[in-house]
């Protein structure tokens, strides 16, 4: 296709030569150690909140480990500018840059992104074909009139048709639309097989704010009847049945479930297993919303287990419904094996099969290429909430928990199933999401902004003006994709002027594992061509590895591409953050194997501060460290007995900056800071001799932390 050769063709003579970079002195402003990380770490705060809003370009479709635009805006201004540069001045201004940077692991393209907007050249690369996907979109958005027009299109064709799935009746036999179906997994117990609903609680609903609004919604374990309740109360009456019970005592608790017939507990995933096949569900409850928006549960009746029932046999009857992909073995799947999930389409319902389907049947028909491509991101993107693997966040926010909010394939006990194509009211829909990520993405590729804290009232206002903007046919002119292992970029030696990325963990959550839940489902509506030939995303050249010599290994390969694509003065920048110590060994090793030398680290806020993965972590990691690097022309007069005390001095300093910004920092953020200045400093001598001089003194970095601990509690 003709929009592919010039978008993602990286063979095109010439296309990228070599820029000289915006100033002639070979140091950079983001190598002075005054470099603003803690201003720049308030900005990403505050980005982080919503950083679907404030960056939507980046959040057209899933992807894990988004890093903030902020950040990343803030690294490409500090590579190519002097050490004279104020960087926040520049932040917010229409600052531009002169070269060209590369990203071998562009993931949801956060890079690319902000060195378009500042007027640079991009090159982004990614092993991934859904994170392929997801950023050739992301960055190539068609205008929005043409969007606009093929959406009315598709919502003339099918949208009356799926709505219909998901009408009920109300008591007073009016119609209303479902916005979304409660159901619970049951299983037969082991001892008597009398069958176990896997209730952890009966207050299936609530808001996400109960203390101030503590109404809570029980459904009756004798009657299945629904009534109101107030958060954290233990005991409750049926208004039905008249039963009295505790609604936060459900049947199911972390490993066991007690049979309510035998009174014996058991193994649920014993259950499971007996049975060899995925826990079957039960349909209680619905939340409904009528022609004048008000909103009501209600207890499922027979008009709607006939309903489902109707839908399971029209998707019997449809060829070809949907992808019967095997799910693969791995460290993040295997917890939907052991509860016998074999294929992808399991994950699923009938109801939500059929819709889906005749979504993508009609998304696959879009006449024109670029256009079908972005409705099936947007398809895409909507299949993490709408699956039985999904859960009820409760009124106050966004009310589906999608299946990813944990970073595992976790079997939901008491999943949530939403209005596939979705009401004004609905969250996770196509309808809503198609305003949310795709017209607030275009919205944001034809005028981007920046934020900025107001310092009278430490508000956040967006400040417009200041970048070129991301839409076709500019961005098409000056930004280069390929999917595929990037220790082999196909660039020319020496041809670009910056490296910024954001690598890998090594650890056990595997991308490609998850990421095939996505890459079924786009080969299903594009086609097994192009992008999507392969039936899984995993490949033998990925750098994430749980195992610390692979990952070491395969991320040297790519950083020595990196080196050899960059010119002489050419920075590699980078973030990173990691609690295990064989992940800081193996990014040391990395380094100097490729002929790299960090020369100077900088902390910067990370993530977004109410992600699922912080709030259980005890000590949550909130920075990443910034590494900057060079290639390895120096020789150095360092002392390995002055590396725990030097690394001391430069993570104190940076800890009272940092607290003096207001930021509160955990144990292991402070690791971070001590960790990473040792790096710097170790990244000096040869890889082997380095990587065991940092296992040598971990105990005594430890020390250092716990010292420095102290400091944020006077």
């Amino acid at each position: 296709m003709q929009m592919q050769t010039e978008l993602f063709d990286l063979q095109e003579e010439g296309a990228f030569a070599p820029r000289q970079p915006a100033c002639d002195s070979e140091a950079r402003a983001i190598e002075d150690p005054r470099f603003p990380f803690e201003e720049i770490s308030k900005i990403a705060q505050q980005e982080s909140w919503r950083k679907e809003i404030n960056r939507p370009i980046y959040h057209l479709h899933k992807w894990w480990a988004q890093r903030l635009g902020s950040v990343f805006r803030a690294l490409a201004l500090g590579a190519f500018n002097s050490p004279e540069a104020d960087i926040i001045d520049q932040f917010y201004k229409p600052s531009r840059i002169n070269g060209t940077v590369f990203d071998p692991f562009m993931g949801s393209g956060t890079t690319l992104g902000e060195v378009l907007k500042l007027g640079g050249r991009a090159v982004g690369q990614d092993i991934n074909p859904v994170a392929f996907f997801l950023v050739s979109n992301a960055l190539s958005l068609p205008r929005r009139e043409a969007v606009l027009k093929t959406y009315r299109e598709i919502e003339a064709d099918i949208a009356t048709r799926l709505l219909e799935y998901y009408s009920t009746y109300l008591p007073d036999g009016r119609r209303a639309q479902v916005l979304y179906f409660f159901w619970v997994k049951v299983v037969d117990c082991l001892h008597c097989d009398h069958p176990v609903d896997l209730f952890s609680s009966y207050v299936f609903a609530q808001n996400a704010y109960p203390n101030r609004k503590p109404e809570v919604r029980i459904v009756c374990p004798r009657c299945g009847s629904i009534h109101s309740g107030k958060h954290g109360e233990h005991d409750t009456q049926c208004l039905e049945c008249q039963l009295q019970f505790d609604p936060l005592a459900g049947a199911a608790g972390k490993t066991k479930a007690t049979c309510a017939g035998c009174r014996k507990p058991f193994r649920i995933v014993d259950a499971v297993q007996k049975s060899a096949r995925p826990p079957r569900h039960r349909l209680y409850a619905k939340l409904v919303v009528d022609a004048e928006g008000e909103k009501t549960y209600l207890a499922c009746d027979e008009n709607d287990y006939a309903a489902f029932k109707k839908a399971e046999q029209e998707l019997s009857a449809r060829a070809n419904a949907y992808p019967t992909v095997a799910i693969k073995p791995g460290y993040n799947t295997d917890q939907a094996i052991n509860y016998c999930y074999q294929s992808w389409h399991e994950m699923f319902n009938s109801r939500q099969l059929l819709c889906l389907s005749i979504l993508g049947e009609r998304i696959g028909a879009i006449p024109d290429q670029r256009m079908r491509e972005l409705f099936c991101c947007l398809f895409s993107g909507m299949l993490e909430f709408n699956n039985m693997f999904a859960s009820y966040k409760g009124e106050g926010t966004g009310a589906v928990r999608h299946m990813f909010a944990h970073h595992v394939l976790k079997p939901e006990r008491t999943p949530i199933e939403a209005n596939v194509w979705g009401t004004p009211k609905s969250s996770g829909a196509f309808s809503t999401m198609f305003k949310t990520r795709v017209i607030r993405a275009i919205e944001y590729a034809e005028n981007p902004f920046e934020i900025k804290l107001e310092c009278e009232t430490g508000n956040a206002v967006k400040v417009f003006g200041l970048s070129e903007r991301l839409t076709v046919p500019r961005a098409l002119e000056t930004l280069k994709l390929h999917c595929g292992d990037s220790s082999d970029s196909g660039l020319a030696k020496e041809s670009v002027n910056a490296v910024i990325t954001d690598p890998p963990f090594f650890d056990n959550v595997h991308y490609s594992e998850l990421a095939d839940f996505f890459h079924v489902w786009q080969r299903h509506v594009l086609g097994e061509n192009g992008f999507h030939v392969n039936g899984s995303t995993r490949t033998v050249g990925e750098v994430q590895h749980s195992d610390a010599k692979v990952f070491e290994t395969r991320l040297a390969d790519v950083w020595k591409e990196c080196n050899r694509v960059l010119n002489t003065k050419g920075l590699l920048i980078f973030t990173f953050h990691h609690s295990r110590p064989e992940g800081w060994r193996s990014l040391l090793g990395s380094l100097g194997a490729a002929g790299f030398y960090v020369v100077r680290v900088h902390p910067v806020r990370s993530e977004m501060s109410i992600a699922m993965p912080k709030h259980q972590a005890k000590e949550p990691i909130s920075f990443d460290i910034v590494f900057v690097c060079r290639k390895q022309p120096v020789e150095s007069a360092l002392q390995i007995d002055s590396v725990v005390p030097t690394a001391k001095d430069a993570a104190g300093i940076q800890l009272r900056r940092l607290m003096s910004a207001g930021f509160d920092l955990s144990k292991n953020d402070i690791r971070l800071l001590v960790t990473s200045n040792a790096v710097q400093l170790l990244s000096v001598f040869e890889p082997e001799k380095s990587k065991a001089e940092l296992q040598r003194l971990e105990p005594e970095l430890e020390n250092v932390s716990k010292q420095l601990m102290m400091l944020t509690t006077q």
